[in-house]
This record gives structure tokens, C-alpha cells and sequence, in this order.
């Protein structure tokens, strides 16, 4: 299956909450979930029912998944291999899972202030524009390092504006940006529930 090209405001909409797709606008009062705080469609401002567990971590997981742009098998996947991990190493499921997530290339990237937006990166990455460790990488899912360097070939490709704070395990200058260790779960957003996820792949 293909990537979404449809609106993407509409799935802040359906989530309940800003996913912050829309790059600059996403973070101004022309938001979506801003100036329709309600799901999309022709009953979605009507009275919220009550979701059941499974619909719960449904939408925990399609939030998620949509947050950081990957698609069902790519997000299958992570869980396997997260899972596998936390076996072997006798860490948190969930925990590896917002680890491979995050240290995604297209997510470093957008976290370095690199990106308007996750979309942006992963365009960035896909038309050979970012560096790492001095070499053309351009695979967006592809797992960075401690220690590892990340960079934009062109300069002038990097936002005027910096909308995000560079998380505590990166570390940005002009152009470039290093990883310093791997994210802890502080250093993610508060706001995912990734035991939700679990179960729901779990079942």
C-alpha cells in the first residue's frame, strides 16, 4: 500500500490532538485541531461514545503510527523487532518500540530543527540532501547511532525558524547535529501511551 496523500489535518482531527503535520501552520492558530477541535466527517462534532479497550489502543496505535508517517506493515514490523529486542536484552517492549521510533533518520532529522515538518525529513532524506557521518544517506527509516553525525548538504534548506526544542539526547549546530545517547522515556512525548500498543498487538 501506498503512502497517505490525502489532508493531514484531518488525522490531527480524528486523534483528537495536534500531530503536528503541517509544519509552520501546525503551530499557529490555523491549525486544524485548533479551529476544529472535533474528528472530521459529517457526524463529528455530535456526542463522543464511549470506545471500548480494543478501540482504546486502536487509536492510540493510529496515533502514533500517524505521528511519525509510517504505514501498518512498516509499524508491524518495528513492534517485531522491539519485542525481539526487549527479549533479549530484558528492557520494556514498549520502550524499544519509542526508541527505534524515534532514532528513526527522518525523526532525528525533524528533531534537530533540520524540517518544517517529519514529511519534510523524510522528503529530504529521500532526495539525497542529508548526510550521515559525511555520506548520502537516503533511506528515511533507516536507524541512526550514538555518535553518529547528521547533516544537510545545503544549508539553505534548513528552516528559517526553529518550531521544535532539540531533545536532550541530540545535539544541533547551524547545520549539523550529533547523537549523544540513546532517548530515555523522558525524553518522549508524555503524551503516548505505548503499553496501549503493546496490548493491542498483543492480543
Amino acid at each position: 500500500m501506498g503512502r497517505y496523500t490525502g489532508p493531514k489535518e484531518k488525522l490531527s482531527r480524528r486523534e483528537g490532538i495536534n500531530l503536528f503535520l503541517k509544519g509552520a501552520r501546525s503551530f499557529s492558530q490555523k491549525a486544524g485541531s485548533v479551529k476544529k477541535p472535533y474528528a472530521p466527517g459529517q457526524h463529528g462534532n455530535a456526542k463522543k461514545t464511549r470506545l471500548s479497550n480494543y478501540g482504546v489502543q486502536l487509536r492510540e496505535k493510529q496515533k502514533v503510527k500517524r505521528m511519525y508517517g509510517l504505514r501498518e506493515r512498516q509499524f508491524k514490523n518495528l513492534v517485531d523487532e522491539a519485542t525481539r529486542i526487549s527479549r533479549v536484552r530484558n528492557t520494556d517492549r514498549g520502550l524499544e518500540l519509542l526508541k527505534f521510533l524515534e532514532m528513526r533518520l527522518d525523526n532525528v532529522l525533524y528533531a534537530l530543527g533540520f524540517a518544517t515538518s517529519k514529511n519534510a525529513a523524510r522528503q529530504y532524506v529521500t532526495h539525497k540532501h542529508v548526510l550521515v557521518n559525511g555520506k548520502v544517506l537516503n533511506v528515511p527509516s533507516a536507524q541512526v547511532k550514538v555518535g553518529d553525525i547528521v547533516e544537510l548538504k545545503n544549508l539553505k534548506l534548513a528552516p528559517v525558524e526553529v518550531l521544535v526544542k532539540t531533545p536532550m539526547w541530540l545535539e544541533t549546530n547551524k547545520s549539523k547535529g550529533k547523537v549523544l545517547r540513546e532517548p530515555v522515556r523522558d525524553d518522549i512525548d508524555e503524551g503516548i501511551k505505548e503499553n496501549l500498543i503493546i496490548e493491542f498487538y498483543s492480543r
